[in-house]
């Protein structure tokens, strides 16, 4: 399997990002939109968060001139239609409620320009670090039905699949307090998080512990969706 560490580089290798107007739904900390500005040169990220706390997180924090935040859902895109030359989703559309994926898909269409591109990213549920989430937040049944509503946008014709791509992407954690850090004290998600399954965790994540810190592949799935 190969292996990505950066993302950005990984999409600047399948489209143009050279004066592009992009956005992205789930921008999360925009940590990925904050790369992208600064290894290409877009025009401008449109970064939207569903999540209040996050977004108003963002909106203190430090400001780019080419980067808008904004707060909504990908279902309910608030902008005009073909305003943007691509849509990024970066493990955000299990997200995304189950009955409202289709209008996402629909919402994402009506916002690319033609010929426009959508890229997907998701991660597969499977490899030990999922093992040990799935313990406090177990998204196998989200991350199907995500599968399952791409599936069907683009055999419905809404987005016209390009490519798919599989690899995997480096996960560090310096210790269980940083794996606590970075997925546990969040605020998008629901954890089931008690005195029990946090000794299970420990002990899980110690099994891969070594002087510098616990690695793991994690295993990823991309689509390269296109407006015709």
């Amino acid at each position: 399997m190969p292996v990505v560490k950066d993302e950005v580089e990984f999409l600047q290798s399948l489209v143009s990002l050279d004066g592009a107007s992009l956005l992205e739904l789930g921008c999360g900390k925009a940590e990925f939109t904050r790369r992208l500005l600064a290894k290409t040169s877009a025009k401008v990220v449109v970064a939207l968060e569903v999540d209040r706390i996050q977004h108003k997180a963002n909106l203190a924090g430090p400001q780019d001139p080419r980067l808008i935040f904004g707060y909504g859902g990908a279902q309910e895109i608030a902008f005009d239609d073909a305003s943007f030359d691509g849509v990024m989703m970066m493990k955000s559309l299990h997200h995304v409620p189950a009955e409202s994926m289709a209008q996402a898909f629909a919402e994402i269409r009506r916002v690319l320009k033609p010929g426009g591109w959508a890229y997907i990213s998701e991660p597969v549920y499977a490899g030990p670090l999922n093992d040990i989430i799935k313990l406090f937040h177990d998204e196998g049944l989200v991350r199907a039905e995500a599968l399952r509503a791409l599936e069907r946008a683009t055999r419905e014709g809404v987005l016209r699949q390009e490519s798919e791509h599989h690899f995997d992407m480096p996960a560090h954690y310096a210790g269980f307090d940083d794996f606590v850090r970075k997925h546990v004290e969040v605020t998008h998600s629901e954890k089931h998080w008690t005195p029990e399954i946090a000794a299970e965790a420990r002990r899980r994540l110690d099994a891969h512990m070594t002087p510098a810190g616990a690695d793991f592949m994690k295993p990823m799935r991309v689509h390269l969706l296109r407006r015709d």
